[in-house]
């Protein structure tokens, strides 16, 4: 008797559903292509049920970001913890991480490497301290990291009331002239736009070979994801917590000759430094930074945590395969642009799109985006894609090598599911 029940409460309600599904259809099948997208949207709506098939990793933040897959952190070397940074194996295992560093990266010989404080921002405030107002000054900007850099150094270097200071700048999702620098003005530029998904051209063709300012790139988000045209690169910061899914609090520092010569040779006027900005010392480079012996105290454990990185790196066959992965993670994401027409990058041109902090503009209001990004979180799907505060409303999909192809492929369908819900709000 139940079963009979149940039969016919089940057929009343097929009957009753088809009702509703089958005009909608026939409308769909025989619609213009404008009403059929239109037709399409009701259809979608009348079925709103979540995806059945999840991310099985729902970490997407561009920083600090995900860990590499199989990560395990009861695996780290741990013959470092609680020992002194300055001990044999201190040193031995800070001067590994220099040396990995350099060799996976294809680093020029005579370029240097040092660990140093606080993340890339204390790397590159570093050099901005240590070398700007010796000639003046081009910097780019197009999205708030490197707008800060500008700003810190008009506000607090104080650059202008020595030399020149020239600022070329976009908005958001757009790369500026950057043919318009010079040569023989020092250039301060991000490689990767982390807050706007924009990074400058494969080569950085726009510094000259002939050049005889300085380059100083923040390659945070660039460096082991994007092919780094080293030649073209004097001083170059990044931070472990970003493409290599390491720990915050420690930053790379990456030297040219012609950088070196700069520190050795020229000494800002009337500007102190702390100690942990300190790179000369008598006019001579510090040259124990670059082997190991760091300013302060670094974490050990974060340190093997890196290596860890830099192991795993070297596993899958360097850092080629870490640009492939990332840049088939970003062939997902346009296959599903292309696909749905209320989604969109915020870099306006293909070629200057970013691989890693992939930002994406949606047909809703910011208050509806907010709704949509709480939704994937409250569901497990998909963490801290909010876009940067700064940023127009918009989300941010981490796509580096650490961040599984099969997880992105899986979010997608999220994606059109949250946009439904909040669209319908």
């Amino acid at each position: 008797r139940r079963f009979i029940i149940l039969w016919i409460s089940l057929n009343k309600f097929l009957s009753v559903n088809m009702m509703r599904v089958l005009p909608a259809a026939r409308a769909l099948a025989f619609a213009k292509p404008a009403q059929r997208n239109v037709a399409f949207t009701a259809l979608r709506m009348m079925s709103s049920a979540a995806p059945s098939v999840k991310p099985t990793n729902p970490e997407f933040s561009s920083g600090p970001c995900k860990k590499r897959p199989g990560y395990d952190v009861s695996t780290l070397d741990s013959r470092t913890l609680g020992r002194s940074h300055r001990s044999k194996i201190g040193k031995e295992r800070l001067g590994l991480a220099i040396d990995e560093t350099k060799r996976l990266l294809k680093i020029p010989d005579d370029y240097l490497v040092g660990i140093v404080p606080a993340s890339d921002t204390g790397a590159y405030e570093m050099a901005m301290w240590n070398v700007l107002g010796a000639r003046n000054v081009d910097i780019c900007h197009w999205e708030s990291f490197g707008k800060g850099w500008f700003a810190d150094a008009v506000s607090h270097l104080n650059l202008r009331d020595s030399v020149e200071v020239n600022e070329h700048t976009a908005e958001y999702g757009e790369l500026p002239d950057l043919s318009k620098t010079n040569p023989d003005h020092d250039i301060c530029f991000t490689f990767n736009g982390t807050t706007s998904g924009v990074r400058v051209q494969r080569g950085a063709d726009f510094i000259s070979d002939d050049r005889t300012g300085l380059t100083l790139c923040d390659a945070t988000s660039a460096c082991f994801a994007m092919d780094m045209p080293w030649e073209k690169l004097d001083i170059t910061t990044y931070s472990w917590q970003k493409v290599l899914g390491g720990e915050g609090a420690h930053g790379i520092l990456v030297l040219s000759p012609r950088a070196v010569e700069r520190l050795e040779s020229y000494t800002p006027e009337n500007r102190p430094l702390p100690k942990i900005f300190r790179l000369t010392k008598k006019g001579k480079l510090e040259a124990g930074i670059f082997k190991g012996a760091t300013i302060n105290t670094p974490s050990m454990l974060a340190v093997e945590d890196y290596i860890d990185a830099l192991q795993w790196t070297d596993s899958l066959g360097g850092v080629d395969a870490l640009i492939k992965m990332s840049e088939d993670n970003l062939g997902v994401l346009e296959k599903f642009v292309d696909e749905n027409d209320w989604i969109d990058f915020l870099a306006k041109d293909p070629a200057t799109r970013s691989s890693t902090s992939v930002c994406l503009t949606l047909d809703l209001t910011a208050d509806q985006i907010k709704k949509f990004v709480s939704l994937l979180e409250s569901e497990d799907v998909a963490y801290d894609i909010g876009g940067y505060r700064d940023a127009p409303p918009s989300i941010r999909i981490w796509c580096g090598s650490t961040v599984e192809k099969a997880d992105l492929e899986a979010l997608c369908p999220w994606l059109t599911w949250a946009y439904e819900e909040a669209k319908s709000s």
